[in-house]
């Protein structure tokens, strides 16, 4: 289909427009004004990506668009809540109703992510740990924000909008990886960037006074 075909060309190219200008938002000073442009064209292209998902969803239910759906939702949240981060102008700026429904939205993603996954893993499916893993983080991050929500918890806003930023690029690098890597196993190709990069993330944010999974909270 024209159509189906067309989408999916705009999220391969939604992909590697958001692998290059992460890249060059990572590797540009912080608040330069080159880094700013990358970060921008970074969010939008992720959200390209996101939308174009759920077309190719609505285009095809199979179990591995269901399941790139699932991990959209995962990874696009990264990348919203991390410019939300500094949206919010004022460390007393209050989240706004979009941002309790990103975090809602990623928690049922995870649940549903993870569940599933745990069914895949009692048939001997590989793929399963990829989802279990992710959903764990995803569910980790998505209530880790709401009880911050609810609680009105201040923010370091740089280092929740930087271990974000990093956390959604990671899972940039993901997609590139599971395309590239064809004949490493499925469960390394999907899981080697989060091995490498959660815990450097994690490192970055003691150094610095952020706490919990990735979500710089204070």
């Amino acid at each position: 289909m024209a159509v189906e075909t067309a989408v999916l060309w705009t999220h391969i190219g939604a992909g590697v427009l958001a692998l290059l200008a992460g890249g060059v938002a990572l590797a540009t000073e912080k608040g330069s004004h080159r880094h700013r442009r990358a970060g921008r064209v970074y969010v939008a292209a992720m959200a390209v990506v996101v939308v174009t998902v759920l077309a190719l969803f609505a285009f095809e239910q199979s179990f591995f668009r269901t399941f790139l759906l699932l991990v959209a939702v995962f990874s696009g949240y990264f990348a919203f809540s991390g410019y939300r981060a500094l949206a919010r102008k004022r460390p007393s700026d209050g989240p706004a109703a979009v941002d309790w429904a990103g975090a809602v939205a990623v928690v049922a993603a995870c649940v549903a992510l993870g569940a599933w996954g745990l069914a895949r893993l009692a048939i001997g499916d590989s793929l399963g740990v990829v989802m279990v893993v992710f959903g764990a983080l995803g569910l980790a991050v998505g209530v880790a924000d709401l009880r911050a929500f609810r609680a009105a918890a201040s923010e370091s806003r740089l280092v929740s909008h930087l271990s974000r930023m990093v956390g959604a690029y990671i899972a940039t690098v993901t997609a590139v990886s599971v395309v590239n890597l064809g004949t490493a196993p499925a469960v390394v190709a999907w899981l080697w960037p989060t091995a490498v990069g959660v815990p450097l993330i994690w490192y970055w944010q003691a150094e610095h006074g952020g706490v919990g999974p990735l979500a710089g909270r204070v």
